[in-house]
């Protein structure tokens, strides 16, 4: 594992056909909708809920199963999904994004049935709270929560030592801010892997979310910094590494796959973090992909098919100890 980049993915050329036409068929469709921002929070999550935002609902699994554990704040949901087969090799808290806005635990059922089934972890999708209705730092301290209960349950729970730990934008913000504080504050380091896809570790802004603009390919400028101004509301300083890990001392970390699309706005992010996780002498590996836009891994093409095969790689090399 190690970050590398290669200077001819950042190239239009680069780009596939497939990746190229979903691209303009995602912003025909974004364009075609209302500013989001124009709403409530709690009224886009109503209208997602319903199936009324721009892309289908994912499809919500019948095999998960719910608990409910206490934390700082009140009771903390979480949703499990375990291997439909076989032996639970490992287990892997996911933390899903949304900006610290929108976004529930469910949302990434078929992807967690898959990496189930596929590579033998039990996914544990956690419900934490939402700003603007809870702002920092509640989310971040429902996900402590969390791993803390994992840590010390997951071999009654699961009948396994092995962790893992990853998310999508504010997910893999989240995640590396959970690893922090429990290094920090409690001293463990119980995860053996983070899997990072298109997260954002700087709430200040890296140069390609500043520049990125107005394109509503996913995600732009303003999305961004209304998340931020939503996650804040009740203040903390983008420099607090608490809330921008890219500032965080990041030694003792375990390995990680920062994966990411060229189109994305939060590219900088993961190229930024991959690199200076490794410097602080982690495994790292930094997975680039030509004309993805943010999580492009939710669409149905080769491009994230590549990606998902990436992660499964890197999963089974976390059940098997290699690493």
């Amino acid at each position: 594992m190690a970050v590398t980049i290669d200077p001819r993915l950042f190239s239009d050329e680069a780009i596939d056909p497939e990746t190229r036409a979903l691209n303009a068929e995602i912003l025909a469709k974004i364009e075609a909708t209302e500013d989001p921002w124009t709403f409530e929070p709690r009224d886009i999550r109503a209208m997602r809920a319903l199936g009324l935002g721009p892309f289908p609902l994912a499809p919500r699994s019948p095999r998960a199963e719910t608990l409910t554990i206490e934390g700082p704040h009140g009771p903390i949901g979480l949703r499990i999904i375990r291997p439909a087969a076989g032996t639970t090799t490992g287990v892997y808290l996911h933390i899903h994004g949304g900006g610290w806005v929108w976004g529930t635990a469910d949302q990434a059922d078929p992807r967690l049935e898959h990496i189930a089934d596929a590579c033998g972890f039990a996914g544990v999708s956690i419900d934490y709270r939402l700003a603007p209705e809870h702002p920092y730092p509640k989310g971040p301290d429902d996900c402590e929560a969390a791993a803390l209960w994992l840590a010390r349950s997951a071999v009654d729970v699961f009948g396994t030592t092995v962790l893992a730990i990853g998310g999508e934008s504010a997910g893999a913000h989240l995640s590396v801010v959970t690893l922090l504080r429990l290094r920090d504050r409690h001293g463990l380091t119980p995860f053996a892997g983070a899997n990072l896809v298109a997260g954002v570790y700087d709430l200040n802004l890296t140069p390609s979310a500043r520049s990125w603009g107005g394109s509503r390919l996913i995600l732009n400028t303003r999305d961004v910094e209304m998340f931020v101004r939503h996650f804040l509301l009740r203040g903390g300083s983008t420099a607090d590494p608490d809330i921008s890990p890219i500032h965080a001392k990041l030694d003792g970390l375990p390995p990680a796959l920062f994966s990411v699309g060229t189109k994305d706005c939060l590219l900088d992010d993961s190229l930024f973090m991959a690199a200076r996780w490794q410097a602080a002498g982690n495994e790292a590996d930094l997975a680039v992909f030509p004309g993805g836009v943010h999580v492009f891994q939710g669409f149905d093409t080769r491009l994230a098919a590549e990606s998902h095969r990436r992660m499964d790689e890197f999963l089974r090399r976390i059940a098997s100890g290699a690493g």
